[in-house]
């Protein structure tokens, strides 16, 4: 277990195993040592520069250098970590060095973190980048993993001030919740089946009692008096049953209110509309939005934010049998809209159907909706970007919150002309899941989504690409399951209360 310090000190005194200092490049392309680390700069000497030079370290984003730091230093071991140009210096740029540093100092007991963390928004995103950036699941592997850290030390001539402190305590709780994502989303779905997600959500919920969120899981027979038929239908196909889990929190003086939503499909095969053999291995991150949501809401609770706030998580597995969905079936969703099926594959938007309008019967300020729900926005927008629908309203706050929770997100329409078609192309019924047209597809889901939220202003997020990381980690990114999502919502939901002009780190 890694403790984490806040302490006023210098990194060249700091005795510890490793001690983290990030370096940048200047306006010629020299090399020149960001905030944070200028005395172990001047412990060097004028030897520092040249020396890193030596080495072929250029200070590019996310490059990092790990030497012995020999006597000029207490530390055993500097690591140095590229910063990119120094006029250019975001405080994404910094939660990202963070996080790249977390992964290079594997077996050292103690570290001082010297990245630049002048005031309190700094201070969260090296924390936060730094806790996050050194996730790594192995719940799998036989033998013992490279252990952590017992205790890193982060350096800051702000420690002493209380909203550094509680920017610290943000990023604590925030990287932990977003951990619980990883690990659900991560774990393969033969164990990880409807009725466990809800348990694991149970458990969450026990352990973190004393923050007051309440949950009410509903089963089959719930669902079915609460005419859930989106939920109900993709079920069918599986001898896993599906779930819902109903979470709620309340402040004792809420200025908002706020419905979460999030997708849970514990694996997708695409039902009788069924993918391809080599899209099916990720499906277990089918589930990373409800798995947002539930974070989401106890990071809202153990934060105190005055808020009131209900999370809506359906939790379903969308598998082929005799039973399952057929295309060209109609359901008939909570509320009573009914639904033509053209599509098993497009299974997320039916669980949705019926969350949305649970989540619109409880009249919120604001919906907003997380999802892995279509690949043809990972089309458009690569893989570490999330498209962003909705409303004019929650859409620009949601913008907002993503740019400083340090997240990638992009606005994308949801063209009048598309909602037209999907109330009117159905001869069945009242809309139409899927109309196989290519272009705008994901508008299309989008706008499938809007009727279901009646008049409730709502925000959507397609994270089909940057829940999951197929490649090498990078920044505070880790391989597999990301956790995208839990940092912008709370960001977002902090926002509602929060004096104009301030931000998370100073609320």
């Amino acid at each position: 277990m890694t403790t984490y310090t806040l302490r006023k000190g210098s990194p060249a005194t700091t005795r510890t195993d490793v001690v983290v200092v990030g370096v940048a490049r200047d306006a010629k392309g020299g090399l020149v040592v960001c905030p944070g680390g200028e005395d172990v700069a001047s412990a060097y000497g004028r030897k520092f520069a040249p020396l890193l030079a030596s080495m072929g370290f250029t200070a590019r984003s996310g490059e990092v250098l790990r030497i012995p730091a020999g006597e000029a230093v207490k530390a055993a071991t500097l690591v140095l970590v590229g910063l990119g140009e120094r006029d250019r210096l975001s405080l994404q740029e910094v939660r990202r060095g963070a996080g790249v540093a977390a992964r290079n100092v594997a077996n050292a007991a103690t570290v001082a973190v010297a990245l630049p963390a002048g005031d309190a928004a700094h201070v969260g995103a090296v924390a936060n980048g730094f806790m996050s950036g050194g996730y790594e699941y192995s719940g799998y592997k036989s033998g013992e993993a490279a252990s952590a850290p017992t205790e890193v030390i982060l350096l800051s001539e702000v420690a002493r001030r209380q909203d550094a402190a509680a920017a610290m305590t943000r990023a604590r709780v925030l990287a932990e919740l977003t951990d619980h994502v990883r690990d659900w989303v991560n774990t393969p779905a033969n164990d990880f089946t409807p009725s466990r997600f809800a348990d694991a959500v149970e458990e969450l919920t026990t352990s973190r009692k004393d923050a007051g969120v309440t949950l009410e899981v509903l089963g089959v027979r719930e669902l079915e008096e609460l005419g859930c038929g989106g939920i109900l239908g993709v079920g069918l196909g599986s001898a896993n049953p599906p779930r819902m889990a109903r979470l709620s929190w309340r402040h004792e003086a809420p200025v908002a209110s706020v419905a979460l939503v999030g997708k849970g499909v514990t694996y997708d095969s695409g039902g009788l509309t069924i993918k391809p053999g080599g899209s099916m291995a990720t499906m277990k991150n089918d589930m990373a939005g409800a798995a947002a949501v539930v974070a989401a809401i106890h990071a809202i609770a153990t934060l105190n934010l005055p808020v009131a706030v209900e999370a809506f998580a359906p939790m379903a597995e969308n598998m082929i049998s005799g039973s399952a969905m057929r295309p060209g079936d109609v359901i008939r969703t909570h509320g009573g809209k009914t639904v033509e099926i053209t599509n098993t594959d497009a299974e997320g938007r039916l669980l949705l159907a019926d969350a949305l309008g649970m989540a619109a019967e409880t009249r919120p300020d604001v919906i907003l909706e997380i999802s892995t729900l279509t690949g043809p926005c990972v089309v458009a927008l690569g893989d570490r970007v999330a498209g962003l629908f909705g409303d004019d309203g929650p859409v620009t706050r949601m913008r907002d919150a993503a740019e400083t929770a340090g997240e990638l997100v992009w606005h994308l329409p949801i063209p009048e002309r598309i909602e037209e078609q999907v109330r009117t192309e159905s001869r069945l019924a009242d809309v139409l899941q899927h109309n196989w047209v290519r272009w705008g597809s994901a508008s299309y889901a989008a706008a499938f989504l809007r009727q279901f939220v009646g008049d409730v202003p709502f925000a959507h997020l397609d994270v089909a690409g940057p829940a999951w990381n197929n490649g090498a980690a990078w920044g505070d990114v880790p391989r597999g399951a990301t956790g995208f999502g839990v940092r912008t919502l709370v960001e977002y939901v902090a926002a509602l209360a929060r004096p104009a002009g301030e931000d998370l780190a100073q609320s």
